[in-house]
């Protein structure tokens, strides 16, 4: 297996300080989100590194930071290759640093059998496929109603990615098991790191409880292709169910440990911080994701909308937990009606799409729709508002204005 993705240094971060600052959108009201939208992606092209990327579809918020709009996330439960969104800590290795995407290798640590395993040796290990929904910590923090620093997503930092590549569980049991006394599973990723700075203060390194290892894969291909440089290639950690920061991008080191570690990424960034307050050990570590939703069409991007039968359409995801059913609003949450869920059902991990079909007379609608999962949790209706504006999932916020004509 080769890889053909081409990658440059153009995708170097401003500064160090984007390591520990998920990306997110500028707060304002939905029209003023809405009017943004089209204006970001007309007024930056492309990166040369992520060339392949479908443009029309993308919002181009710096090299790292690239969205997909809110109209080309939904027309598949898989998100196409092409239109998934960028959101890169730290450089991404060059081909010239990878080499033979087969002889890349990783540490495995903290099993009763340590050992360096090569990519080629994972592929001998096991195999799965796995969808999942992929979501950066960020996304939707410029719906909140403060004003949190980072890149301006709305609710295009997400999609939903079939992954392949080999169970971390099985890994674990041909190198003898876990050892006794660990709480975490600890990810390093592969990135270059800068000269003359504290490793701790940049590398991408994260922990998660022990138990996401049990549904944790170590994937190679990204739907159906090898893994692009630019998403973690050529081997990287997906942790189903947690946000996007935890699922390493060019891993190269796996230990289950007793302690989190200590790298600033884990140590004060990421941390659901009161407003007004830096990261901080002791708060909350952005690790899962929770119930969410969001209408992609009619999207404000596409125009007034013809009156008459109109399908209202989107995505639901159940962090943890399968969808179980999504109901749309037409009139900002006052009235609801239970929508149609379409499309296969790809597991838990996964999102499903939704449709209502509704005739609208022309006039301005306010549609906000909300899931429910299978044990009985409903989206919230407001997300508590943090510092760095992380898991927003607030369906009163993700709502809508259509204008029907």
């Amino acid at each position: 297996m080769t890889h053909s993705i081409k990658i440059t240094r153009r995708n170097l971060l401003g500064a160090t300080a984007g390591l520990i600052a998920a990306a997110g959108l500028k707060p304002s009201t939905a029209s003023a989100q809405q009017a943004a939208a089209p204006a970001a992606s007309t007024a930056k092209p492309i990166p040369a590194y992520v060339s392949w990327k479908h443009a029309d579809s993308m919002i181009v918020h710096t090299p790292t930071t690239i969205e997909t709009k809110r109209s080309a996330i939904g027309s598949s439960i898989i998100t196409p290759s092409d239109r998934l969104f960028i959101r890169n800590n730290l450089p991404a290795p060059s081909a010239a640093d990878i080499g033979d995407v087969n002889a890349w290798k990783i540490n495995v640590e903290g099993v009763g059998k340590p050992q360096t395993l090569s990519l080629s040796d994972l592929k001998q290990i096991g195999y799965e496929t796995m969808a999942t929904v992929l979501q950066c910590s960020g996304n939707g923090r410029g719906l909140f109603p403060g004003k949190p620093s980072g890149t301006r997503w709305q609710t295009g930092a997400a999609g939903c990615v079939m992954w392949a590549g080999v169970p971390v569980r099985e890994v674990i049991k041909a190198l003898g098991g876990v050892s006794a006394g660990m709480v975490y599973m600890t990810g390093t990723g592969g990135e270059k790191l800068p000269e003359g700075i504290d490793p701790l203060a940049v590398v991408v390194e994260r922990s998660v409880p022990l138990s996401a290892m049990q549904d944790a894969m170590l994937s190679w291909e990204m739907n159906g292709e090898p893994m692009p440089l630019a998403h973690g290639g050529p081997l990287r950690l997906i942790v189903p169910g947690y946000s996007g920061v935890n699922n390493i991008k060019y891993i190269k080191r796996l230990a289950f440990t007793k302690e989190q570690t200590q790298a600033a990424i884990q140590k004060t960034g990421y941390r659901m911080s009161p407003v007004g307050q830096k990261g901080d050990p002791s708060q909350p570590a952005v690790w899962t994701m929770d119930a969410k939703s969001w209408v992609t069409s009619p999207s404000p991007d596409s125009g007034p909308v013809k009156a008459g039968l109109v399908q209202i359409t989107g995505v639901a995801m159940g962090g943890l937990e399968d969808v179980a059913k999504v109901d749309v609003s037409l009139d900002g949450g006052k009235t609801w009606q239970v929508a149609r869920l379409v499309g296969p059902d790809l597991g838990k991990y996964a999102w499903r799409q939704f449709v209502l079909a509704a005739t609208l007379k022309a006039g301005q609608y306010d549609v906000a729709c909300r899931v429910t999962t299978k044990s009985g949790v409903a989206q919230v209706v407001v997300s508590t508002e943090n510092a760095a504006g992380y898991l927003n999932s607030g369906w009163q916020s993700h709502a809508v204005k259509i204008n029907v004509a």
